[in-house]
């Protein structure tokens, strides 16, 4: 059968994106305790389209991950990029991945159980290899009351989002830990998302072990939430940030837009 995704094409127009999304793939985590997670990822798999070639071999992504099916952590992230760059020829390779994972919890306020954590990973090797770890943590509410069992959850309060890129390897047990320390003790009606995104952020940066980290945190209420977000190294400002800010203070730029009175 012929090739047709390897011919020649002379039209000479890069495509930036090209893969599959939203890719629906059991995997196997390995946890930091060494035991295993089976759970359910959604994935979007790309590589870039050199002018050269006409087009891609789709079902080359599904192979990768099937070779790659098995125990799965953060160390093999940098392994399906490699794989996904070879074999499909491209000059970077991207891997989008979004998963459930399940700690135990337990504490003297607390029954020991199981909390949810959403992850997602954002990997792409083109002349260096680069991966976000992003986990989603919520932040509960506790009643006045308590049982003998522990105390007694009132509700959410909001959550928090941590994005990193690491200098050394840390588990995603370790970033969950380090996020709550800086919630510090289950929040209270009057907590304010500043405040708590100012101790995340602090407890983050005070370890060493991040290039780059962002901490956006939400808190839920009636009708609307509010939220606070702190990155650092703090980015340059955009034009759209630019803009935002001088509205905010009030100064409206010179765009030739009459605006009414």
């Amino acid at each position: 059968m012929k090739d047709i995704q390897s011919l020649h094409d002379s039209r000479r127009i890069n495509i930036r994106k090209v893969g599959v999304k939203s890719v629906t793939y059991p995997i196997i985590v390995l946890d930091k305790a060494s035991t295993t997670q089976s759970t359910l990822a959604r994935m979007n798999m790309y590589v870039n389209l050199p002018h050269h070639f006409k087009g891609t071999h789709m079902s080359r992504f599904i192979e990768i991950l099937n070779r790659f099916h098995g125990r799965f952590n953060l160390k093999m992230f940098r392994s399906i990029l490699e794989e996904m760059k070879t074999r499909l020829e491209a000059e970077a390779a991207h891997l989008e991945m979004a998963f459930p994972y399940f700690c135990t919890t337990g504490s003297a306020h607390r029954a020991p159980g199981m909390e949810r954590y959403d992850c997602r990973l954002h990997g792409s090797l083109a002349t260096d290899f680069d991966l976000v770890v992003e986990v989603e943590i919520p932040v509960r509410l506790p009643c006045q009351s308590s049982t003998e069992d522990g105390t007694v959850f009132a509700g959410v309060w909001g959550g928090v989002t941590a994005a990193v890129r690491m200098k050394r390897f840390l588990w995603i047990e370790d970033l969950i830990d380090l996020v709550g320390q800086g919630v510090a003790a289950q929040a209270t009606r009057t907590e304010t998302v500043e405040s708590m995104c100012r101790r995340v952020s602090t407890v983050l940066h005070a370890t060493g072990s991040f290039q780059w980290y962002k901490v956006v945190v939400k808190n839920k209420t009636t009708g609307y939430s509010t939220f606070a977000s702190s990155e650092w190294p703090e980015p340059l400002l955009s034009r759209f940030d630019a803009l935002e800010e001088t509205w905010f203070h009030g100064e409206f730029p010179q765009t030739g837009i009459l605006l009414p009175r």
